[in-house]
């Protein structure tokens, strides 16, 4: 079995991926078994159909089949219990964005905390919640208001 970490490590990463390549199909399956929230507005979704609806009415897809965005996550800090199978970390994320009339810039930053569960010999996201610490110019990511954020 791969190392725990670096299995969790590449969920966490995956998530970017798939995000910044439009893939909201693939976001919903990686997060099927999650419940998902934004700290300070819900208690979360669960459920990979209500994910992907939640990400279809949320997030502008542009004519190249993606957001147009670069969501870099850093400070990964991640904790395995091996004889429970779960894990939690915490990271930190900043999304880029160039899109048509917006010069590349910072649009939001926050933070990640995922929780996770070793199943049938492969981790996955049992939670994840976000924090939003700082938001810019989101008007060509989001279908929705800054407001949807959260905490900014």
């Amino acid at each position: 079995m791969p190392d725990a970490e670096r299995s969790i490590e590449n969920l966490i990463l995956s998530y970017a991926e798939f995000v910044d390549h439009g893939d909201l199909e693939g976001m919903a399956d990686l997060l099927a078994e999650a419940t998902i929230g934004v700290d300070g507005v819900a208690d979360g979704l669960r459920g990979r159909d209500k994910i992907l609806a939640l990400l279809s009415s949320t997030i502008r897809i542009h004519d190249d089949g993606t957001p147009r965005t670069k969501h870099v996550t850093t400070n990964i800090q991640i904790e395995v219990d091996e004889v429970a199978g779960t894990a939690t970390a915490r990271s930190y994320f900043t999304v880029l964005q160039a899109a048509p009339g917006l010069g590349l810039q910072t649009i939001v930053a926050g933070r990640y905390r995922d929780r996770f569960e070793r199943r049938q010999d492969r981790w996955c996201f049992v939670e994840r919640r976000f924090t939003t610490d700082l938001v810019g110019d989101v008007s060509r990511h989001l279908l929705a208001g800054p407001e949807i954020l959260g905490g900014a």
